[in-house]
């Protein structure tokens, strides 16, 4: 029978999601099984180490390079606070008409609060990033 609207659809919608529920809510041993193979054998877990602090490293270089960016564009505003946040977010202080700019003008896409992720920039786009940046909060 047809699924596409009446009774036998919204049967059909029901049991489809009895059948998917549980591949969102529990999800494969897989990923466990390969966190508890490299967390206990001693070399993957140096390697893990050291791929961890090497993301770290490039995540805090790029927050830099953002800020060294801004300032050689000639922004005079203060952007202490890319260097002083951590993690893979940041929040640059932008206001949602700026950040709308930046999304129209330079296809810059973060969120209306000014969020951007930092884990998205790169040496080959943090000066168009800069640029973008300073354009729209001169």
């Amino acid at each position: 029978r047809r699924l596409s609207s009446g009774i036998n659809a919204e049967y059909g919608e029901s049991q489809l999601k009895i059948l998917v529920r549980p591949m969102y809510s529990s999800p494969a041993l897989n990923g466990a099984r390969i966190a508890g193979t490299v967390l206990t054998d001693e070399a993957l877990y140096a390697q893990w180490l050291k791929d961890v602090k090497g993301m770290a490293d490039r995540i805090i270089s790029m927050r830099s390079a953002l800020k060294a960016g801004l300032e050689r564009e000639g922004s005079t505003l203060n952007w202490d606070h890319l260097t002083n946040q951590i993690g893979m977010f940041c929040f640059t202080g932008m206001n949602p008409q700026q950040v709308e700019r930046l999304i129209n003008d330079y296809s810059v896409y973060l969120t209306k609060d000014g969020r951007v992720s930092i884990a998205g920039v790169s040496s080959r786009n943090v000066d168009y990033l800069a640029n973008a940046m300073h354009n729209v909060t001169k």
